[in-house]
Order: C-alpha cells, then sequence, then structure tokens
C-alpha cells in the first residue's frame, strides 16, 4: 500500500488541492462581502431630520427678512444752485417718495401664482393690494421682478396684473371665467 501511495502522490496531492478549492469556493461564496461604504441619504436618516431639513429649506433667509440698511443723511443741506428748476431731495425724502402708498391690503394668495412665500416676499417690498399691482406698468414689473430672487418670471407668466385688475374691480365672474375658481 504504501508502494501505491508513493507512486500516486502527485494523484493524491491534486485530488487533495482540488477537494480544498471547492470547498473554499462554495463556502466562501456563501458569506456576505461587507461593504465599505453604505448609501444614505435624508430619508434613510428618518423622517423627522427630512421634516427638519425642509423646514430649513422654506424658512426664509435672514438677508431676506433684514431690513434695509438705513441711508445716512448728511448733516449739512446740499446747496442748490439757482438756475435749478426744482429743490434737490434728500435721500429721506427720495425713500419715501420710493415707497408705495400705504393702502388697502388686499390677499394676495387669491392671485394664481402667488403662495405663502411669495405673498410675504410682496409685503416685505410694500406690495399689499391688488390696486398696486393692477397699476404696475412694464418697468415696474422688471423692477419687482428683480427683487423677487428664486420666484423671477413669475409675475410675467402667471399674468398677475390682469388678475389683480379683475380682482381689484370686483369681477369675481370675469376672473373665473378666464383663471378659474378663486
Amino acid at each position: 500500500m504504501l508502494e501505491q501511495f508513493e507512486a500516486n502522490q502527485a494523484l493524491l496531492a491534486g485530488i487533495v488541492l482540488v477537494v480544498v478549492f471547492l470547498v473554499w469556493w462554495f463556502w466562501g461564496r456563501t458569506k456576505p462581502t461587507p461593504r465599505s461604504r453604505e448609501y444614505t441619504d435624508v430619508l434613510s436618516e428618518g423622517a423627522e431630520k427630512a421634516a427638519r431639513n425642509t423646514a430649513l429649506i422654506d424658512a426664509p433667509s435672514a438677508a431676506m427678512m433684514a431690513a434695509p440698511p438705513a441711508v445716512p443723511v448728511p448733516a449739512e443741506a446740499p446747496q442748490v444752485p439757482a438756475t435749478q428748476a426744482e429743490p434737490l431731495k434728500t435721500a429721506e425724502q427720495e425713500a419715501q417718495a420710493a415707497k408705495p402708498e400705504a393702502g388697502p391690503v388686499d390677499d394676495l394668495g387669491r392671485i394664481k401664482g402667488i403662495g405663502p412665500k411669495l405673498k410675504a416676499l410682496l409685503a416685505s417690498l410694500g406690495v399689499t393690494s391688488f390696486a398696486q399691482i393692477a397699476a404696475w406698468t412694464d418697468e415696474d414689473m422688471a423692477r419687482i421682478d428683480a427683487q423677487l430672487g428664486a420666484f423671477a418670471g413669475r409675475a410675467m407668466r402667471d399674468n398677475w396684473v390682469e388678475q389683480a385688475r379683475l380682482l381689484a374691480a370686483g369681477d369675481t365672474a370675469a376672473y373665473e371665467a378666464k383663471f378659474g375658481k378663486i
């Protein structure tokens, strides 16, 4: 028997290697391979964190809510040349003239395309009534549009001026016929 073992030693070594390889192959493939990095997103962290993140995204920025910086008024009034037809205005007088007149406060949310965020943004710009929007010229619309940030283009696209004219006139039938239910 020892003679047969010595004669077939290479064959036995080959069989042992094949068996070891097969055991390793089947046993090694059934184990799950550990992942080095797993994909995570906001929803895998939980609904509370997702809601918090949404609230942070929707919250108005501090820059949007802050009052515009005060314009310093010179201590000495500027000298007006005698040839000038109208006297120079101070910075405070110009700021007062630029502000829209305080009038009735309408629910601007009734205009299609104006939601709570835009309503608050328009109020911070001094736009609070349908009559103000109805009186906008193309220049006024461009000036306001430049201050709307991410909402730029909405006034023209959603036809706010025409909607405001109908709502300011109280013509709800014509409004609903053209733009749908209020």
